[in-house]
Formats: C-alpha cells, structure tokens, sequence
C-alpha cells in the first residue's frame, strides 16, 4: 500500500510540476508581447473578467486576444500552483504516516 500511495503522489507531482511549467512558459510569450507593446494593468484585472473587459480591453483592441490568453493562462499557472502545493502536502504526510512504522 506504501509504494502505490508513494507511487502515485510522486506521478501526480511531476505530471503537475510539467503541466505548471507548460504554462508558465506561454505564461511568459504572452507578457513578452504585452511588454513590448506596453499594455499596463493590475492583478486586479487579470482575477476579474468583468473589470479587464470594461478598463483595459477598450485601451488595447488591437491586443485583446493576447491580454485575455495571458490572463487565461496566469490563472491557470496559479492554480496548478496550487494543487503542487496540495500534492506535497500529501507528499509529505505519507512520509511522515509511515515513516514511523
């Protein structure tokens, strides 16, 4: 039981962790556009759809495709995060849980 729980944990963790950087990459394309084409907007923004559409897609027509797909894949890449976070959590209190036996 040891090594299935220990076995699967360790794959969930690096199907994440590949996933995670998958998208911290594109993550990374889409801000070198905006950068370059100096579109500026809060963290507010990128976690509300509604206060992105209403203040900085009517500034920026032209690169609205490219705002929301980073704001798209920003919120992805944060939720991946997350579950990494939980996968080692999980991780470790397996460790800990039978380590002692």
């Amino acid at each position: 039981m040891y090594i299935v729980l220990i076995s699967v944990v360790i794959g969930l963790f690096v199907a994440m962790l590949f996933i995670n950087i998958y998208f911290r990459v594109k993550v990374m394309k889409s801000y070198k556009v905006l950068v370059q084409n100096r579109v500026e907007f809060g963290a507010s923004h990128v976690f509300s759809n509604q206060k992105m559409k209403d203040e900085i897609l009517p500034k920026y027509p032209l690169l609205t495709d490219e705002i929301q797909t980073f704001a798209n894949h920003l919120r992805y890449s944060i939720k991946m995060a997350t579950v990494l976070l939980v996968l080692i959590t999980m991780f470790g209190a397996i460790l800990m849980y039978y380590g002692r036996g």
